[in-house]
């Protein structure tokens, strides 16, 4: 039988300072879901890809996600006024590739979508989506974090979700 060693007691690996590398080093361990952000902007739909999704407040519904300012799509997410928020499944590893993707069509084809409420891009296939109303959008470094309220959505999709782990798209196992 082989002992466990006391935590407590076993020496750590030597720490090292704060730094991007050190937060996308520790952030590539946590397993997070996978959603994709879009909004109507003023040259029509845009959207990205994000792990960054927070449930905030249930009352009232509120949520938050992150986005860099530098992002392609922050222009039109700093302006409007809904924005869509889409729970993709396992099934969605391309589609949430091409929201990733710098300079992809991410609205072209094979991506199915529609508008939706308040004039929102909603994708297709996903297993929830919500249109929310943008309530905030907070500082953070190079990102601002929006807050936004819910106002309408769907949780009806059917599947297992999709998820990002150590740098790529994954599935859950069971």
């Amino acid at each position: 039988m082989t002992a466990t060693p006391d935590l407590a007691t076993s020496r750590p690996a030597t720490p090292r300072p704060a730094s991007p590398d050190l937060l996308r080093a520790v952030f590539r361990r946590h397993a997070a879901g996978v959603a994709v952000i879009t909004a109507r902007g003023a040259a029509g739909p845009v959207g990205f890809t994000a792990t960054s999704l927070t449930s905030v407040s249930a009352e009232p519904p509120l949520l938050s996600f992150g986005i860099g300012t530098g992002a392609s799509s922050w222009p039109a997410v700093s302006e409007a006024d809904h924005v869509g928020v889409h729970i993709l499944g396992e099934h969605q590893q391309e589609l949430a590739a091409t929201f990733a993707r710098s300079g992809a069509d991410r609205f072209g084809a094979p991506t199915a979508w529609r508008e939706g409420p308040q004039g929102v891009p909603v994708l297709g296939g996903v297993l929830a989506w919500l249109v929310c109303r943008v309530h905030a959008r907070v500082p953070a470094g190079d990102h601002r974090i929006v807050l936004a309220e819910v106002v309408v959505g769907d949780p009806t999709g059917t599947g297992r979700p999709l998820l990002y782990h150590q740098g790529r798209f994954t599935a859950l196992r069971d």
